[in-house]
């Protein structure tokens, strides 16, 4: 088999991050970081010694995979999202858009900022910020082949469903329980049909999963690991901090 065909047969099989699959991510950063606490947005808090939505940024500007980013922001945050992007000389085309009332919204406005050439759109929390460029990377390859695919993470826990008086019902197969991250990734044209199916039915997700679930599309899950964690409270800052030290100390021995 000549080497051309090869190519052909793995990228059938692991799909590709040619051009010809523009992928455009959209990282939403227009929540209002209620359960983080006080009058800062998780997103604009420090993370060793940085905003959290500029590690976020780091992964999607290096994954080769995505070609644009369009970042969905409070609109009083624009400017400071302008700023950074200049002072850090972020070389990869982004747009900043503002939000809408609520994070569905806010997804659709930056599904309407996304190229003409966009065949794929990354959809990603600016709070979950220690995304590595290979999750990015296989949950991009595991969409080009199944049209939609999501990050993810096996649940090590015992899940119990309550009642509405708060005592277990049942116990569900913890072999089937997984927990969604970010990015989730699907098909454009997918996208957009479940979202605007999704506005006139009034139907209101917890996730972009939730709107392509909606239409009954299957989505792939994609084993992401324990650390790619979002920040919600306060707290979880520390946590992060830790997990980027440790990645730190191994890229220096390496």
């Amino acid at each position: 088999m000549c080497i051309k065909k090869v190519v052909g047969v793995l990228r059938a099989i692991t799909g590709s991050d040619h051009p010809k699959n523009f992928t455009s991510a959209i990282i939403a950063a227009a929540g209002f970081s209620e359960r983080f606490g006080g009058e800062q947005s998780k997103q604009t808090a420090l993370l060793c010694g940085e905003p959290v939505l500029l590690h976020t940024l780091r992964s999607y500007l290096d994954a080769e995979c995505i070609h644009e980013i369009i970042i969905v922001a409070r609109r009083n945050e624009i400017p400071e999202w302008e700023a950074l992007r200049l002072r850090y000389g972020l070389q990869k085309p982004i747009k900043i858009v503002a939000g809408g009332h609520t994070r569905q919204a806010s997804v659709m406005n930056g599904l309407d900022a996304v190229s003409d050439k966009s065949k794929y759109v990354a959809i990603a929390d600016a709070a979950r910020c220690l995304t590595t460029v290979d999750d990015i990377t296989a949950v991009c390859r595991a969409a080009y082949k199944y049209k939609a695919a999501t990050a993810a993470h096996r649940s090590t826990d015992t899940v119990k469903i309550a009642d509405s008086k708060g005592f277990i019902d049942h116990t569900v197969d913890r072999n089937t329980v997984w927990l969604a991250q970010t990015p989730q990734v699907f098909k454009t044209k997918l996208y957009r049909a479940a979202a605007y199916t999704a506005f006139k039915k009034g139907f209101e997700g917890t996730d972009d999963n939730s709107l392509v679930e909606f239409i009954k599309h299957p989505i792939r899950l994609v084993e992401c690991g324990s650390q790619n964690v979002k920040i919600t409270f306060r707290e979880d800052l520390a946590i992060a901090e830790a997990i980027l030290n440790e990645r730190k100390k191994w890229e220096e021995i390496e």
